[in-house]
């Protein structure tokens, strides 16, 4: 169905096409020496009358063709049976106006005889139907080009949607598998920290089922979740990780994909804390650059080996890409960059409106 403003710019454009035709009517009668200029106006005006008339009761019936859009010589050859009608009907219906209105007026309305004037209004007939099946045609196929896009955009965010829920669910029981391995490891070396880090994994289960209808929350509330993982993790690998935080307040209320930083300290644990004894420091900041929103995890040890530069690489990695790719396209980055002398910087862009 059209829109109110779709239909009101065809009904403009219909008024104006007749005013043109009135002025045009107007400026030939006076050339001809005419002085009644309400006669040039009747001739246009009762024309203009039938002439919306004819098409009104056309289109009422024969919308029911417009299944047939996509095999025009159907759908012109059903409009066609239309044209008798336009023969048949223009000449009584507009002369009789314009009888009755110079009959009202004393005068009377002279014109050709009626064979002639048959002859020559059905020729003109036949041209304005042709010309206004084309743009009906012409119109009709636009909106129906329009409707299939809305339909197919449409039919693409709900798939994107499904995506993205699978892919936020993908990466529940991954972060879960993750902290029940750290404090199966915890308990048999300290009970009590064991204890302690489980009340913490049932805080951050708490969180992520609060945010399991979402795709995006705050940056604020995702940090809640990357500090209960750091602790988690800090735990397991207690004396050999250090963490610093760097946030922004400004950063805190732009949108990010529920559990994406987890991910990347996770990429952190693996290929640099897990491989070596000595102690390894990690610094993770937040800012706001402009419209977008900065995300950097730092290592002071790693090494950018091809493996962990690969796009696709972990399950983690390649959901957060997978995501990244549907919520934002383009304007959303995820870049591993080799420090000097060591260690690996991942830097997470989004926009942040």
């Amino acid at each position: 169905m059209r829109s109110a403003r779709t239909n009101d710019l065809i009904a403009a454009a219909w008024l104006l096409f007749w005013l043109l035709m009135i002025t045009n009517e107007v400026q030939g009668y006076l050339r001809e020496g005419g002085r009644e200029l309400w006669k040039p106006v009747l001739w246009s005006v009762s024309s203009a009358i039938t002439g919306t008339l004819l098409p009104w009761i056309q289109r009422r019936y024969s919308r029911r063709h417009d299944k047939l859009l996509g095999t025009p010589r159907q759908w012109f050859a059903h409009q066609l049976l239309w044209l008798p009608m336009y023969w048949i009907a223009f000449v009584p219906i507009t002369f009789a106006m314009r009888h009755g209105v110079y009959a009202l007026l004393g005068q009377r309305y002279h014109h050709e005889p009626w064979l002639e004037t048959f002859l020559y209004e059905d020729v003109r007939m036949t041209v304005f139907f042709g010309a206004y099946v084309v743009i009906l045609f012409g119109m009709l196929s636009y909106h129906a080009l329009q409707q299939e896009k809305l339909r197919a955009e449409q039919a693409n965010a709900l798939l994107r949607q499904a995506q993205l829920q699978q892919l936020t669910q993908q990466m529940q029981p991954h972060f879960l598998f993750n902290a029940l391995n750290t404090i199966s490891s915890l308990m048999h070396a300290d009970v009590e920290r064991a204890d302690a880090s489980l009340l913490k994994l049932a805080e951050v289960l708490r969180a992520t089922l609060d945010m399991s209808a979402q795709h995006q929350a705050p940056l604020e509330t995702e940090l809640r979740l990357l500090r209960a993982y750091a602790h988690l993790m800090g735990e397991r690998f207690a004396e050999r990780v250090h963490f610093t935080w760097h946030i922004e307040d400004a950063a805190l209320p732009c949108q990010v994909p529920v559990m994406s930083m987890q991910p990347l300290l996770e990429n952190i644990f693996k290929h640099t804390v897990e491989r070596r004894r000595q102690p390894t420091a990690i610094s993770i900041s937040a800012r706001r650059v402009g419209d977008a929103l900065v995300l950097r995890l730092e290592d002071d040890a790693g090494r950018l080996d091809t493996a962990r530069a690969t796009a696709g690489h972990g399950v983690g990695m390649r959901n957060l890409r997978q995501r990244l790719a549907a919520m934002h396209g383009p304007s959303a980055t995820v870049e591993l960059q080799q420090l000097s002398p060591a260690g690996v910087r991942t830097e997470l862009r989004l926009p942040c409106a």
